[in-house]
């Protein structure tokens, strides 16, 4: 098989083809293995993070001064420029800790797509070397882009717009996190290929980002604890997506495979 550099190489110059319906088909039945494990797991995890957050921050400033101060936070325009530039790496780095976390969802799925076993301890099996400063740092470039560049907009008084830059930038690296644990990428190098990926079949690529994107929000609709359980089917959709690209059109029956409507 060829490695993921020669496959990026192939896709630069040849292109791809994959079909949205077979695709989303895969994504539906990688779900149904991953969903109620994956909503366990998020919501232990969410329980113990936001317990440890408030129990520290209310033992180091009082629960009152946090009310306030959160108040304060979500008018993000009062701050000065040098608050909003803090603020800004702060999250930027908040989020980027938390990189590896979305990457142990995309080995639960793989190794529920392969059969094989998976636990808690799978979730957080790309924070250790080598992977953990790879998608520490892809995150937070992209972060810091995406954050940064909505900043400035909204400072600008452009409503929405960062929304739609932020949106561009991470449907542009939909295939990062991927690259980097599956493909063995470094992080500048899977932020390139993904970009080169994307653009050579956006619309399709684009239509998975929003369907992955709308489905994982469906959990909101009639019960907002829902979205624990359908939150991760984004990652189904991203895993059956790099899996059509860079591993099943790599087998010797990759042609008959295009235009299935089936994974075989």
């Amino acid at each position: 098989m060829k490695s993921t550099r020669d496959q990026i190489e192939d896709i630069k110059r040849d292109g791809y083809s994959i079909d949205f319906a077979v695709i989303f088909g895969y994504a539906f039945e990688n779900y149904k293995k991953i969903a109620l494990y994956s909503a366990l797991v998020i919501a232990v995890f969410t329980f113990i993070v936001f317990c440890a957050v408030m129990g520290l921050a209310t033992a180091f400033y009082g629960l009152q001064a946090i009310l306030s101060d959160f108040t304060n936070v979500l008018d993000f325009q009062k701050l000065n420029y040098g608050q909003q530039i803090l603020s800004t790496i702060f999250v930027s780095v908040f989020a980027a800790l938390f990189s590896p976390l979305g990457a142990g969802f995309l080995e639960i799925a793989d190794r529920a797509d392969k059969g094989e076993k998976f636990d808690f301890g799978s979730v957080f099996a790309y924070y250790k070397q080598p992977y953990f400063l790879q998608l520490f740092s892809a995150a937070l470039i992209l972060a810091l882009v995406s954050n940064g560049i909505s900043t400035i907009i909204d400072n600008l008084g452009i409503a929405y717009v960062g929304i739609g830059v932020s949106i561009m930038i991470s449907y542009f690296t939909f295939f990062t996190i991927p690259l980097i644990i599956f493909g063995n990428l470094p992080a500048i190098e899977a932020i390139k290929s993904s970009l080169i990926v994307v653009s050579k079949s956006p619309f399709t690529i684009f239509a998975l980002f929003v369907v992955g994107f709308l489905c994982s929000l469906t959990g909101v609709i009639g019960c907002c604890i829902g979205i624990i359980f359908t939150i991760v089917f984004n990652t189904s959709i991203t895993y059956s997506t790099y899996y059509a690209i860079f591993e099943e059109q790599q087998q010797p029956d990759s042609i008959d495979f295009i235009g299935k409507s089936d994974f075989e």
